[in-house]
């Protein structure tokens, strides 16, 4: 293959992102909900993929970081507001409209913060982070396009798919607080919350084979709940960075309060 080739090749993925996000919303305004939601699990697949090619073939370029933006603002931010707007927030009329557009402005600052990251210069003295700032916006959209597939299953409007019954007894929960985790998700997007990006595992060390099992369970749990596990996993993503960061301010406060106390001997 051609280098042109190559670098085409991961912006077909992107383009791929795009139109799954575009067709999320055309089967929101119409009213299926469920398959809005696998178009935006879809985007998300796309989304994970063309980085890694464009990393692979290292035909990452300036035009793929913009075009990349452009197709997750769509797919991760007017996609999941469209869809949890027609779904959950159309009662609340104003409110709803404006919780929405928020999410949108919070998903389109975070990338565009993202970028800004992305073209500061590389220091190869420094190690590269292991960690996002803030929520990704795939992670925020995958909360909701994961709650909507699990609570189509618990309305049922989804009839052949096995579930976890705990967590279904918790759908209507889920939907009663949307507004509320959608504003959590806005904040958490432009927040300075850590996020693992997972990008240091070594897989020959012991941790990272513990970790490669646990992948691989993850995987059978997956194929056996699919809508449910997907909400799991990426509701348990964005909580994981909250617990994170409160650990972290636990433990410099706890410093602060040890110096202070040697000081004072």
């Amino acid at each position: 293959m051609s280098k042109k080739g190559l670098y085409i090749l991961p912006s077909l993925f992107t383009a791929g992102n795009l139109v799954s996000g575009f067709m999320s919303v055309i089967f929101a305004i119409e009213g299926n909900f469920n398959t809005a939601a696998w178009f935006i699990m879809l985007a998300i697949a796309f989304d994970m993929i063309d980085g890694r090619i464009a990393r692979i073939t290292k035909t990452t370029s300036k035009f793929g970081m913009e075009f990349d933006s452009l197709c997750d603002l769509v797919s991760f931010g007017v996609a999941p507001a469209m869809l949890m707007y027609l779904m959950v927030l159309k009662h609340m009329d104003k409110v709803g409209v404006a919780i929405a557009l928020l999410f949108v402005i919070t998903c389109a600052t975070r990338l565009a913060k993202f970028n800004i990251k992305a073209m500061e210069p590389v220091d190869p003295s420094k190690p590269s982070a292991d960690s996002f700032s803030g929520l990704p916006t795939p992670a925020s959209a995958g909360i909701i396009g994961a709650f909507v597939l699990s609570y189509e299953i618990f309305d049922g409007t989804v009839l052949t798919a096995k579930t976890i019954p705990l967590l279904m007894k918790k759908m209507p929960f889920f939907f009663d607080a949307m507004p509320i985790i959608m504003l959590l998700l806005s904040f958490l997007m432009v927040s300075n919350v850590p996020y693992s990006a997972f990008k240091k595992i070594k897989w020959s060390k012991p941790k990272s084979v513990q970790f490669f099992i646990l992948f691989i369970v993850m995987l059978i749990l997956i194929y056996s709940y699919p809508q449910n596990m997907f909400f799991i996993i990426f509701f348990g993503y964005a909580l994981s960075g909250i617990v994170v960061y409160f650990v972290r301010y636990y433990r410099m406060i706890a410093v602060v309060r040890k110096n202070k106390s040697g000081n004072g001997k």
